[in-house]
């Protein structure tokens, strides 16, 4: 599919590894400690404490295809998101 997942926090990378890890995810993860990120994406605020959980799915050029904003379940999304990307981007 030529998908890529990332995840992003306001956490430090060794701190999101070591929770990936026992998680078992295997995904790339990016730190946003200055929260450049989550604030062009509406995800905080630069008084937040903590991001909201949301995810996106960006074309290659970085243009935003998908927004997923509202009651994002850990058990659920993952399936919604990959059932979504079949859809936008075919399988192979």
């Amino acid at each position: 599919m030529g998908v890529q997942i990332v995840g992003v926090s306001f956490d430090s990378v060794g701190s999101l590894q070591n929770w990936a890890d026992d998680e078992g995810f295997q995904f790339e993860l990016w730190e946003d400690q200055d929260k450049d990120l989550a604030i062009h994406y509406g995800a905080a605020s630069q008084s937040s404490f903590f991001p909201s959980r949301i995810s996106f799915l960006l074309d290659r050029s970085g243009e935003v295809l998908l927004e997923y904003t509202k009651d994002i379940s850990v058990g659920t999304h993952p399936g919604q998101v990959l059932q979504d990307c079949k859809l936008l981007f075919g399988e192979e």
